[in-house]
């Protein structure tokens, strides 16, 4: 079985086409089970964030390709378009390289903010969604096995490095952007739209900078009023977006709506001559919450998550110094990982190997019993059980020696073993 990858993130694809590629939990559970139960693709992973869609897929050995073709056929027909044009944007991996690349995605070392804590949680998302169809097959004994890793993986680099101390968020570095324009955000009044997990660290790192007027909106309220009520704040309903406009000065927007949240037109009714003091919009959500046209009001000043990557930038060269020893932690566990991948070639003939010799030792202790027919039962019981240890003892050795053979990248061992105990393919593929 083979392992693969096929997606986009921050540095293939702007803003303005990864949202077209974003799977909302329902829309990914069913392109699992649309793309697993075509034969191809026998396991899959769907991950899908503000800055990446990628599938992870397990499939026949000789199927690489095939799979790789069907993932980008599937994630094409999601964002509207040709699968050539969609392969402008897509990058494809296999093997340990898609292994090692889904181990650098949860340790946040291929992330647009180095370090950021929240890819981890959106992986195992990721993976709890296609644990849930387990029943109709979507992930099995190998993705599993992987996405486990890569979330042990992810966790010790956070213990274990300090890549994380002082990294940014995306909402954290849409704050840092907030003091450019503002200065000191003391007594500046936020409005946050949404009330999801971007949208509460985005409230965190606000009250974090001593913000004190905040309001959240969100479509229900109860949401809002848990969320506001961490920093005391207020809550309200989209209805009063108008209202709500007109009396902040930074408005954070993170809403999974499928359509634009603030509109230009929008803007020009409430702002009709213009906003005359600055108004701060900056846009985390994807697909995109805020119309692009709508930074054109005089004194609105628009951001995506795309524009914050100079703030980015510069966080992550202060943390740089931290990268040579998480790539460390992901070398290892990706050799680690590998060499149980590997060993899953072997367990056919491991199987196939015992099975022979089991029924060779049941023969000719069949026929040594027949000869000493005046043995006790209990003395029967000794001869069987030296028969078993025997039969386990000189399989102990070339059953370890098979696996770290395999493990460590030597495939031909495989075949000599098959070779030296007299396999038949069909022993090694029952």
């Amino acid at each position: 079985m083979s392992i693969a990858v096929v997606g986009l993130n921050h540095e293939t694809a702007p803003v303005e086409v990864r949202e077209r590629f974003v799977f909302s939990e329902g829309e990914a559970r069913e392109a699992l089970a649309e793309l697993t139960s075509a034969g191809v693709v026998r396991e899959a992973v769907l991950l899908s964030t503000c800055n990446r869609t990628e599938l992870y897929g397990a499939a026949g050995d000789d199927r690489t390709e095939a799979a790789q073709d069907a993932a980008r056929a599937l994630l094409a027909e999601r964002a509207g378009m040709a699968p050539a044009e969609a392969e402008r944007y897509l990058y494809r991996r296999s093997a340990q390289d898609a292994v090692r690349h889904l181990f650098r995605v949860t340790s946040s070392l291929d992330s647009m903010v180095v370090g950021e804590a929240q890819i981890q949680g959106q992986v195992r998302e990721a993976y709890e969604t296609a644990l849930a169809l387990r029943e109709r097959g979507v992930v099995g004994p190998v993705l599993s096995r992987l996405f486990e890793s890569a979330l042990s993986v992810g966790g010790r680099v956070r213990s274990e490095t300090r890549l994380g101390t002082g990294a940014a968020s995306v909402p954290s570095a849409a704050v840092e952007l907030a003091r450019k324009i503002f200065g000191s955000l003391k007594g500046h009044r936020a409005l946050i739209l949404g009330a999801g997990q971007m949208s509460e660290l985005a409230l965190e790192c606000l009250a974090g900078d001593a913000v004190e007027n905040v309001v959240v909106a969100n479509r229900t309220t109860r949401r809002a009023e848990a969320l506001a009520a961490k920093v005391g704040g207020r809550s309200a309903g989209y209805e009063d977006l108008p209202r709500l406009l007109r009396e902040a000065d930074i408005v954070m927007s993170a809403t999974a709506a499928p359509h634009y949240m603030l509109t230009r037109a929008m803007l020009d009714e409430v702002f009709p001559r213009g906003r005359q003091d600055p108004l701060l919009v900056v846009d985390l959500a994807l697909p995109r919450d805020v119309e692009p046209a709508a930074g054109e009001v005089s004194g609105v000043f628009l951001y995506d998550i795309d524009d914050l990557r100079q703030i980015v930038e510069d966080n992550r060269a202060r943390r740089e110094n931290q990268v040579p020893d998480a790539e460390a932690i992901v070398d290892a566990a990706v050799e680690d990982f590998w060499r149980w991948y590997a060993s899953l070639d072997v367990v056919p003939v491991l199987r196939a190997m015992r099975d022979r010799a089991e029924r060779l030792r049941a023969a000719e202790l069949e026929k040594a019993l027949r000869k000493l027919a005046h043995l006790s039962p209990e003395d029967r019981a000794v001869v069987e059980a030296l028969a078993i240890q025997l039969t386990n003892k000189l399989l102990h050795d070339p059953t370890v020696r098979l696996k770290e053979g395999v493990g460590n990248g030597r495939p031909v061992i495989a075949d000599t073993a098959r070779y030296l105990f007299d396999l038949t393919e069909h022993d090694t593929t029952k």
